[in-house]
């Protein structure tokens, strides 16, 4: 064997390994890739089976309050104002309402007190936010409305112009319940005060976070 023949086969027998390395890498890169697509389709993949393979459905909402579907157009009524911050109620600004008889009971005051708290919560916001008593009769508790409750809108609904905005509120346990109305004047939410008030301190800021009008 000549001298060139033995440096081919000395580079022959070298090349041999470092092939099979390089076939070892490559195959373990693949390995890794195949891992790595498993990890990001596997969720896809499994969120596609449970939506439309199962019967199961993800909760629909993550609200606090009771939505009103689909929201109601307030009727623009004329009311007489007993107290009037606010002299366009229900435009503009973000609301929220009660209603109830002028007389303000206990459950009256407790969920106007509700009101007024998750209002001044909302603090720098707070101006974004109007608040209005419909009375429905008895009108009205004015010192206590006042010393407790300024820059609350308070409006005669005992009338037929109120009778036919009163008529768009779900009837239900109104004592104990505040509604919500957006800046385009449509009732969208209600919520029971007796339960944790914080979720409608959650739901607001959520909405005006998300809110690009009033």
């Amino acid at each position: 064997m000549n001298m060139d023949s033995r440096m081919r086969g000395s580079e022959g027998a070298g090349t041999e390994p470092r092939n099979a390395d390089v076939r070892e890498l490559r195959s373990r890169n693949l390995r890794m890739l195949g891992a790595l697509a498993a990890l990001f389709f596997m969720p896809l993949l499994a969120s596609f089976w449970l939506y439309y393979g199962t019967s199961w459905r993800p909760g629909g909402h993550v609200n606090h309050g009771e939505l009103i579907q689909p929201p109601r157009p307030l009727p623009d009524v004329a009311l007489p104002l007993i107290s009037a911050p606010d002299s366009t109620p229900f435009r503009g600004k973000w609301t929220l309402v009660y209603v109830g008889d002028g007389g303000c009971d206990a459950s009256c005051r407790n969920t106007l007190y509700v009101m007024r708290q998750t209002r001044l919560a909302l603090g720098t916001d707070m101006t974004r936010l109007a608040r209005v008593f419909l009375v429905t009769a008895n009108c009205c508790a004015k010192d206590y409305l006042a010393r407790e409750h300024a820059g609350m809108t308070v409006a005669d609904a005992s009338g037929a112009a109120g009778a036919q905005l009163l008529g768009r509120f779900p009837a239900g346990d109104r004592a104990h319940t505040l509604f919500i109305i957006d800046p385009l004047g449509n009732l969208m939410m209600r919520y029971d005060v007796r339960r944790d008030p914080r979720g409608l301190l959650v739901d607001l800021r959520r909405l005006l976070e998300l809110s690009q009008i009033g």
